[in-house]
């Protein structure tokens, strides 16, 4: 179990010394995340998580993210979301420049305990996008794997309510439909992301980490140092 734990972070630590290696284009942000589910009964409940993230230096508020979701309780390991996403992209100052995306989403979440308190999520997310470009609009298909563990820094007895944790996680992107219209290459991108955190009681923790993001382009690759704070809650 102990070594399941270090492998984690191992595996964390060595993304980021192979994206920070690979990368053409540096570039620093601010994301700010609201992600929630609230429970509707034992077997079912809603998922919604809002995003803002900025452009390279904080320049401007370039991406707002809103997704909801509906999902369906299989045990307390194992559930499914099926859901929408809106994404608005500004490409610059200017409000006349937006792009839209759409998307259905579907997802599985397996969770999987490691060590006392401690427990690693397993999250396999697919998404059809409909794009919208300056030239032509694309339909695509991706996958996401996901997995995090929240690792409390205080002893716990039973349940892990209260109190400073660290949270790691990855998540890989891969293009599965008409990726030469996009960056021509089935690897889409990455995110590897460290943070320290603090859990008020059972149904809020709050957050503030480094995400490292590695997007592959056509031409070139682009790696975002992004600081993020993020909001968790559980209802």
């Amino acid at each position: 179990m102990k070594f399941s734990l270090k492998y984690i972070l191992l595996s964390v630590f060595i993304l980021i010394t192979t994206i920070s290696k690979a990368q053409n284009i540096s570039q620093n942000s601010g994301w700010a995340a609201s992600i929630n589910s609230f429970k509707i009964s034992e077997k079912t409940g809603i998922h919604f998580d809002v995003q803002f993230r900025s452009a390279d230096n904080l320049d401007y508020l370039r991406n707002v993210l809103i997704r909801p979701g509906f999902t369906y309780f299989f045990d307390k390991t194992k559930n499914a979301t099926v859901g929408y996403a809106f994404i608005l992209t500004n490409q610059g100052n200017s409000f006349n420049n937006d792009l839209i995306e759409h998307r259905i989403w579907e997802q599985f979440i397996y969770n999987i305990p490691i060590v006392k308190n401690v427990q690693l999520t397993n999250r396999l997310r697919l998404e059809q996008r409909f794009i919208e470009q300056n030239i032509d609009d694309v339909f695509s298909q991706r996958i996401r794997y996901f997995f995090r563990s929240v690792v409390p820094l205080q002893k716990n007895e039973n349940n892990f309510t209260k109190g400073a944790f660290l949270a790691l996680q990855n998540e890989i992107f891969i293009n599965l439909q008409n990726k030469e219209k996009l960056n021509n290459h089935s690897f889409d991108q990455n995110r590897a992301y460290l943070a320290a955190g603090y859990r008020l009681n059972t149904k809020i923790d709050f957050e503030l980490g480094y995400l490292n993001q590695y997007s592959k382009g056509t031409a070139n690759s682009t790696t975002n140092n992004i600081f993020q704070v993020a909001v968790y809650s559980r209802f």
